[in-house]
């Protein structure tokens, strides 16, 4: 007798997913998931091997045996058992030339799949991007650098003075700190790290994708080399215009 229904449920709360989101990644209908589990109907090959290929099993294992009797198993089957749950974080990434159609595409599936991705092994679960960015406005981050930026879907979950990759209409794509506005509620402040930039507002209207920088990739020997009392003069200029929009906000 197949286990595929029960094993199905048991990989699918592994990871955490509703049957909605376990669906969309197989792209069959989420009745058709619930009807899986409760072994009213039996997946069709190609919907299992693409089950195989995301827990990393054999046909054969997802079939017939129960993978819910390994969870208090040896220390090597507790640690292929890890494995076989760790989501593997795909980045896709927009480098400058892409910008302008990052732009008209960002909601476009199609669009999106046609980038490039790479991973990083030290990232957790979730959705990110990464955007290539040109221009001095955020130095020392120097031009050429790589943003991979973590999705955040609700201005709300902003952090003051955080850095982000921000799309906007009118702006396109900008890496900024954003400072919220408490007296205006449809704008945000987008400040740049260099202080010869002058902050900037934007509403929040006009807003499309807000990403969390998580991390910065760029080129050995690219980051610019600063004195002492250059580095010191830009904190202090920095620390003068955040205070300035502060008391301005409250």
């Amino acid at each position: 007798m197949s286990n595929a229904g029960k094993n199905l449920r048991y990989l699918r709360k592994l990871r955490g997913w509703t049957q909605e989101e376990f669906a969309n990644k197989l792209k069959v209908k989420r009745s058709l998931i619930g009807a899986y589990e409760e072994e009213r109907a039996e997946p069709r090959l190609e919907v299992m091997e693409a089950i195989c290929s995301i827990f990393k099993l054999s046909l054969e294992d997802f079939l017939f045996k129960d993978l819910t009797e390994s969870s208090g198993g040896s220390y090597l089957e507790k640690r292929r058992q890890l494995k076989m749950v760790a989501e593997v974080a795909e980045i896709r990434f927009v480098p400058v030339k892409a910008a302008a159609g990052y732009l008209a595409g960002y909601a476009d599936p199609d669009f999106v799949d046609e980038l490039n991705t790479f991973t990083l092994p030290m990232l957790s679960p979730g959705q990110y991007r990464a955007f290539e960015i040109i221009g001095d406005s955020m130095l020392p981050t120097p031009s050429g650098s790589v943003i991979v930026g973590e999705k955040i879907e609700d201005l709300e979950d902003v952090k003051n003075s955080n850095t982000y990759v921000v799309l906007s209409r009118n702006e396109g794509v900008v890496y900024k700190r954003i400072m919220k506005n408490n007296r205006l509620k449809n704008k945000i402040t987008l400040i740049s790290d260099n202080p010869q930039y002058e902050p900037y507002n934007v509403s929040a209207e006009d807003v499309l994708e807000v990403w969390k920088a998580v991390y910065i990739l760029q080129k050995a020997n690219l980051a610019p080399r600063w004195d002492v009392n250059q580095l010191a003069g830009m904190v202090n200029n920095l620390q003068e215009q955040v205070s300035t929009l502060k008391k301005k906000l409250n």
